[in-house]
Formats: structure tokens, C-alpha cells, sequence
């Protein structure tokens, strides 16, 4: 997808500060931070949601989550760190091409969904 600004992103088209890059996936800085660790991780081709990923997208997908840990520490979240994917409308999701919201830092951060 040429417009997704995310896309555009991974292809360096608009600047970032980056925070990891290999062959599956992207990863940097949040515009907006909620707190002193928020970055995204995208999966480099290009995937509106979670209820478009299948079997073809486990590589991308696995390595998201197995690099989460490494960059949350190296950002600086040492004792823990929140992992945010929303899905479609309902789930708020703002940007469709699935990113991981890596949420963190030296505080506590706020509880989970108000009930």
C-alpha cells in the first residue's frame, strides 16, 4: 500500500526516530508518547489489522513479540512494560497496518481498562 503512513515510514519516505529495523519488521518512537518508553513495532509489509494475519504472516508477526523485550530494556523500561495492539474501530485502532504499541518506563503505569 503507497499511502499507508506507516508503510511510508518502514521505506524511510517519512522520518522517524528509529528504534531497531531488520528484514520483517520496523520499529520507533511514538509522535505522541503516553509515557517516558513508547515506541511501535510494524511489521514492514504491509497488514491493515489482526483480522487480516494468517499463516504467511507468522514470521513478521513471531518477531514483533520476540524483540519487544530487548528494545522495552534498551529504551529504558527495566521493570516491565505494557504491549498495546488494537484491531479495528471498536478497538480503536487509529492506524490500519498492525502495530504494537511498547508502552513503559520507571513508573507504574495506569490499570487496564476501566470496567
Amino acid at each position: 500500500m503507497t499511502d499507508c503512513i506507516f508503510c511510508k515510514i518502514a521505506r524511510g519516505e517519512i522520518p522517524s526516530k528509529k528504534v531497531y529495523e531488520d528484514e520483517h519488521v520496523f520499529a520507533f518512537h511514538d509522535i505522541n508518547p503516553i509515557a517516558p518508553v513508547h515506541f511501535l513495532i510494524i511489521p514492514k509489509a504491509h497488514l491493515p489489522s489482526l483480522y487480516e494475519c494468517e499463516a504467511g504472516h507468522e514470521a513478521a508477526l513471531g518477531r514483533m513479540l520476540s524483540v519487544a523485550g530487548r528494545l522495552a530494556r534498551e529504551q529504558g523500561a527495566t521493570d516491565g512494560f505494557r504491549t498495546i495492539i488494537n484491531t479495528g474501530r471498536v478497538g480503536r485502532q487509529e492506524v490500519y497496518h498492525v502495530h504494537i504499541h511498547i508502552v513503559g518506563g520507571p513508573d507504574v503505569l495506569p490499570g487496564m481498562l476501566k470496567r
